[in-house]
């Protein structure tokens, strides 16, 4: 049984609360996003400004949801693949109303008990940010006409750090939270590595990556929102990957 679309979150659970679901359907439609036809103009427009404070950015191809839903198989979503241009022009829309953007979270956790994050280089959109390694959906990760979150994730993490989630232990389905129309997909792979030596492989990567994007790893060892210049998306995560943790120790 599917879950019928809407355009907003009505009937879900409150805004940065986490819960799980089984599955994940993300449906890519043909055609341009409602979206992208009504703005691009101002798109293009703000795309100019933006270049010229960060010359590096590329305007590359990512998928942007139209309409969400939950049912009791799992998330349910239908979406076009937009540029990156008319993204940056709709994350800067004060309610962010015409589109949904939905990003996987592959959170890596090390033998000893930390989580494994990077930090953004200047360069980039989102410069100096701390956030786990990942990336909008992109035409790529789209197999048969459905997004394939597997794919995303192994992909993001295996260009930016150098480590392969096919080594880790994996959480089943998903978790999920939601804020300002942001929807975090997220699993927990397990590794047999400590923290230093997670670190130890990310830095050396960085040596020889083709894609500068990240300016370093991050070792996270507490739910501490301060503790980092963290992205919103990370903060549900950390709150719940912290108490769960403190739970099963108790």
């Amino acid at each position: 049984m599917t879950a019928e679309l809407s355009e907003d979150f009505a009937g879900w659970p409150p805004e940065k609360t986490v819960f799980h679901v089984k599955s994940v359907r993300m449906r890519v439609l043909a055609g341009d996003h409602p979206f992208h036809i009504a703005e691009r103009k101002s798109a293009a427009e703000n795309w100019v400004q933006e270049v010229a404070a960060k010359p590096a950015l590329f305007d590359g191809r990512m998928v942007l949801q139209r309409r969400i839903g939950l049912g009791q198989d799992g998330l349910f979503s239908e979406g076009h693949v937009i540029p990156f241009s008319t993204f940056l022009w709709w994350r800067k829309q004060p309610e962010r109303h015409g589109g949904l953007h939905i990003y996987a979270y592959p959170v890596l956790e090390s033998s000893d008990g930390a989580l494994i994050a990077i930090r953004m280089g200047e360069h980039t959109a989102n410069a100096g940010m701390v956030y786990f390694a990942c990336g909008s959906f992109e035409p790529e990760d789209v197999a048969d006409g459905f997004c394939d979150p597997e794919r995303n994730m192994r992909r993001e993490v295996l260009e930016e750090t150098g480590i392969d989630l096919q080594d880790a232990t994996v959480s089943p389905g998903y978790y999920v939270a939601h804020f300002h129309r942001a929807v975090t997909l997220f699993r927990l792979f397990r590794f047999e590595l400590t923290a230093d030596e997670m670190i130890a492989r990310i830095e050396r990567h960085m040596q020889i990556a083709e894609d500068k994007e990240i300016a370093g790893p991050v070792a996270i060892q507490s739910a501490d929102h301060a503790a980092h210049p963290y992205n919103v998306g990370m903060l549900p995560v950390l709150d719940w990957y912290f108490r769960e943790r403190q739970t099963h120790a108790e």
